[in-house]
Formats: C-alpha cells, sequence, structure tokens
C-alpha cells in the first residue's frame, strides 16, 4: 500500500487532456477532410464547440464531486447509482485496453516510415508493439508523478511539428489552393454530418484530467483549468492546422498525401522538415500510449475501490500505483494487437475498435445528463440553474449526435458490449450481498 498518494500538477492534467486527445490521427485526417472541401472546417468548429461545451461539463462536475477519481464513470454513479455507473465504467473500460491495442499498431505504423521492413514483417511489427506496450505499462506502474512527467514531454515533442507547421506555413499558404467548399456533389448538409462525424473522434479523451482526480493536486481549481485549457488547445490546433494545409498544399496532392503534415514540412523545410514531422507522429502515438494505459489502469481502481470491480483491480503498490489492474489491462491489449496481426481475424479487429467508439461516447450523454439531474437532486448552482440546464441539455444533444453519427451497426453491437457487462454486475453485487 502506498502511505501518501503521489500528486500530478497543472501543467501535467493539461498534459493529460492535450496527450490523449491528439493521437497520431490529425497527422493523417487533413487529407481525408481535403476530399470534401472547405466544408471540413465547418465541421471541426461545430465539433471543437461540441467538446467545449463537454470540458465545460466536465470542469463543474469536478468540483461538485469533489477528489474522487474515474471521470465519467464517478460522476454517472454519484447521480444515477451503482448499475448505471457500472455500466459506464466497464464500457469505457473495455474502450481504453481496445483502444490501446489499436495505438500501439499505429505507432508501429508510424514507425515504418523509418524501418520500411516494418511494412512486411509480421515478426518485428508484433515485437516492437509489444515491446512499447510493456514499456509505457512499467512507466505507469512507478506512479502517477511518473508517467505524468513522460506525457508533459511526449505533448510538448508532439506538439512542436504540428506548431511548426501551422506558423511558418502562414508564409507559405496560397489561397489559390484553397479547396471549394463542397468538393462531393452531396448537399451541404449532408456533406457537413459527415465531416462533423469524422472529426468528432479527434476529441475523444477530453475526460482524461477529471480520471485521476484522486492524484491532482489541488484538484478543484486544477482540474477544471486543465480540462478548459486542454480543450481549447487541442481544438485550435485542429482548426489551425487544417486551414494551414488547405492553403499549403494543392488539393489534389493534399487529397493522395498518406502524410499531409509531413508533406506541409517537407515544402518549408526540405527532407529535414518531413523528418521532423514524422518523428513528431512516432512520439504522438507513444505519449497517447502512455496516457490510455494510465486510464486504462484508473478507471478499474476506482470502481473497485465502490466495490462494483474485483478488489485486484484496487490494490496499489509502493507507488501508488494499480500495477495489477495495469498488467491486466495490457494482457488483454496485447491480445488485441496479436488479433491485429492474425490472419483472418483484421476484419473482426477492426469491428471490435468501431463498437469501442460508441462505448467510449455514450459516457459523454450520461455526464452530461448527471450534471443536469445532480442540479435537480442536491441544488448545485440553483442561482444560475437556467444556464447549467441549458449546458446540460446541450451537452446530451451533441452526445446523442455523436452516438448517432457512429453508425447503426456500432451502436448495436456496442450496446450489446455493455449488456453483456450486466452478469458481471450482479456477480458482484451478489458477492457484496454475502459478506
Amino acid at each position: 500500500m502506498s502511505s501518501k498518494p503521489q500528486k500530478i500538477g497543472l501543467i501535467t492534467t493539461i498534459s493529460l487532456v492535450v496527450g490523449n486527445m491528439i493521437g497520431v490521427g490529425i497527422f493523417v485526417l487533413p487529407a481525408a477532410l481535403a476530399s470534401y472541401g472547405s466544408i471540413s472546417l465547418l465541421g471541426w468548429i461545430f465539433t471543437s464547440i461540441g467538446a467545449l461545451i463537454l470540458a465545460k461539463i466536465f470542469s463543474n462536475l469536478s468540483k461538485i464531486v469533489v477528489n474522487k477519481s474515474g471521470g465519467s464513470y464517478a460522476y454517472t454513479r454519484e447521480a444515477f447509482g451503482d448499475f448505471v455507473g457500472f455500466l459506464i465504467a466497464w464500457g469505457y473500460w473495455i474502450s481504453c485496453w481496445v483502444g490501446n491495442g489499436a495505438i500501439a499498431i499505429a505507432v508501429v505504423g508510424a514507425l515504418s516510415f523509418f524501418f520500411p521492413i516494418l511494412e512486411t514483417n509480421s515478426l518485428y511489427q508484433i515485437s516492437i508493439g509489444l515491446g512499447l506496450m510493456w514499456l509505457f505499462t512499467w512507466i505507469n506502474t512507478r506512479g502517477v508523478k511518473t508517467s505524468g512527467k513522460v506525457q508533459v514531454v511526449t505533448t510538448a515533442l508532439k506538439l512542436l511539428p504540428l506548431f511548426f507547421v501551422i506558423i511558418v506555413g502562414i508564409f507559405f499558404f496560397k489561397f489559390e489552393n484553397f479547396p471549394a467548399l463542397n468538393l462531393t456533389g452531396e448537399s451541404n448538409m449532408a456533406t457537413f454530418a459527415a465531416v462533423a462525424t469524422l472529426t468528432l473522434y479527434a476529441f475523444l479523451g477530453i475526460e482524461c484530467g477529471t480520471i485521476p482526480a484522486e492524484n491532482v493536486d489541488n484538484p478543484e481549481v486544477n482540474i477544471p483549468k486543465g480540462t478548459m485549457i486542454g480543450a481549447v488547445l487541442t481544438a485550435l490546433t485542429y482548426i489551425l492546422g487544417t486551414i494551414v494545409l488547405f492553403g499549403i498544399l494543392p488539393i489534389d496532392t493534399l487529397q493522395s498525401s498518406a502524410a499531409p503534415f509531413a508533406k506541409a514540412a517537407q515544402l518549408i523545410a526540405g527532407d529535414f522538415g518531413g523528418y521532423f514531422v514524422a518523428i513528431g507522429v512516432i512520439i504522438s502515438g507513444l505519449g497517447v500510449m502512455n496516457g490510455w494505459i494510465l486510464v486504462t489502469g484508473q478507471v478499474p481502481m476506482a470502481t473497485a475501490k465502490d466495490g462494483l470491480f474485483p478488489r485486484i483491480f484496487k490494490k496499489e503498490n509502493k507507488k501508488g500505483a494499480p500495477a495489477i489492474g495495469l498488467i491486466i489491462g495490457s494482457i488483454l491489449s496485447s491480445i488485441v494487437l496479436l488479433m491485429n496481426f492474425t490472419e483472418g481475424l483484421v476484419e473482426q479487429f477492426k469491428i471490435i475498435v468501431e463498437i469501442t467508439v460508441f462505448t467510449a461516447l455514450i459516457p459523454y450523454f450520461f455526464t452530461a445528463a448527471a450534471y443536469v439531474l445532480l442540479l435537480i437532486n442536491d441544488k448545485f448552482h440553483v442561482h444560475s440553474w437556467i444556464k447549467t440546464f441549458v449546458l446540460g441539455t446541450l451537452g446530451m444533444a451533441f452526445s446523442i449526435w455523436a452516438v448517432y453519427g457512429s453508425g447503426r451497426d456500432t451502436v448495436f453491437y456496442g450496446f450489446m458490449l455493455l449488456l453483456i457487462g450486466i452478469p458481471f454486475y450482479l456477480i458482484m453485487k451478489w458477492n457484496q450481498n454475502k459478506k
């Protein structure tokens, strides 16, 4: 047992939010958005506003449910009770360890830029993917402070190439490169819905500053500040980065590029610029892996402390880290990673990843609903109840949009995944009643 919990400050909290949202996807996403036209910027703005609404809800809830780890789980359980709280934790935990497997695959893909053999050699792919995952699992067993330091460094290093392209790229901006509003031939409304859905997933992780709440120094101040600063910084990076790329690269070049930021950096600073961004992609992947492994240990630990997950998940080592929970999560992530490199299972892997998107989005809806319910039940913010109610309603509406945009099959299978958790809940409750 740890005698005194390790604490992280504001900078680390911001890094956890930014680092867990900005992964390897943003380095390639503008190429996918370019095929829709400049209407994709409206998609970024729409999802940024929705994300900032959710960030504000998480910020406010961190002041109401004080010093309680678990993020969405803690807030949902406070408002709706054990059953809904368990389902949120169950789905979110699964989405974390499955997501970590996908992140490891993306990092190996980024490394193949420098080591082309990784594109064809499955043994090397698996070995490096597993090696990196277990390296960061070990780092996280050293305590939240050590993991936090890694997160600060990797977040700073991943932002450098993005800021380089955004700031220096202004001098290479050409308005004639900027794409037309809508290049799809579909209606503006249909195209807008498509790009808004595409940009939505880049904001998953906005809640991460609230998850290790018990380990945040002065949580009533640092969690709200860290969440809002992190959300704003991320939104600006996404929007400005896309605008600059639209102005630097001709539309046909942008649409066909597998690494648009690297292509733009190459245009700005030659091969050095391209390598600079390529290294940034790798560091970004490593940082997001570190941050999500931390979350994979924290959520079941908070749930286990309330008796809703097996007791093994709440055991802490001398550094105050949920070491066994981290190991269990990474074993499951390793299985996901191995599935992707097993012929015939690639399609199943893709389906599993899509399902976990749903289980990551559902907590946003229930967190927004919890915000309103806690206002009604406990009369928080009673003098500004209209503002609170409007904020919570907007958060719920945006979450419904997000779930709808994830697709019919994803919702169906994701809902089934949540239902599978119910027998585990009943077993936990039965064990509680036996004591």
